[in-house]
């Protein structure tokens, strides 16, 4: 089967595919549980799983912002101070990239592989796990011009590695 050079100007990246991507609105949830708009392009072959999740954090700054005076005006009202209305918009854009990482340590598996990454001179993480059905997973996460793209690769054990697919990763500029 041939790969295909995939790229997307909506979302600014481009990435091999095995075949054209199915497309898929989402909403994203940060560790701070602040919805963010964001999609999922994803193509899946038989037990092969290839997707690349773009979370778009250009606004959460806003977002974080708002909800901040929200709680502190609620918290007046009631009589109370407003500590307990962190502003945490920064942490959540630094930590975005370390939490997307912790997800996928939480779905279990041996960890084969864990280390800084760079992709098209972007700064990230990529995680290798030999999941319980023997199945491999290739993961990299990256933050580029406030958007997160968290990258997966999972074929069938005794399959060749995802390589291509995560290593192909490449953002587009303006």
């Amino acid at each position: 089967q041939e790969w295909i050079e995939y790229t997307n100007q909506t979302d600014s990246f481009g990435v091999s595919f095995p075949g054209e991507p199915k497309v898929k609105d989402i909403t994203y949830t940060t560790e701070y549980l602040i919805d963010l708009p964001g999609r999922v392009y994803s193509y899946d072959s038989g037990l092969s799983h290839y997707s690349v999740t773009v979370a778009d954090y250009t606004n959460l700054e806003k977002i974080e912002t708002d909800r901040v005076k929200s709680c502190r005006a609620a918290g007046k009202a009631a009589g109370k101070d407003g500590d307990s209305c962190m502003d945490t918009w920064m942490t959540d854009m630094r930590g975005a990239i370390i939490y997307a990482t912790w997800k996928f340590i939480q779905r279990g598996g041996k960890i084969t592989h864990f280390a800084y990454s760079r992709a098209d001179l972007v700064e990230g993480h990529e995680l290798y796990l030999t999941n319980a059905d023997g199945s491999r997973t290739f993961a990299a996460a990256y933050m580029h011009e406030y958007r997160l793209y968290i990258l997966e690769g999972t074929v069938p054990a005794n399959s060749p590695p995802p390589s291509l697919f995560y290593q192909s990763m490449g953002f587009l500029d303006k």
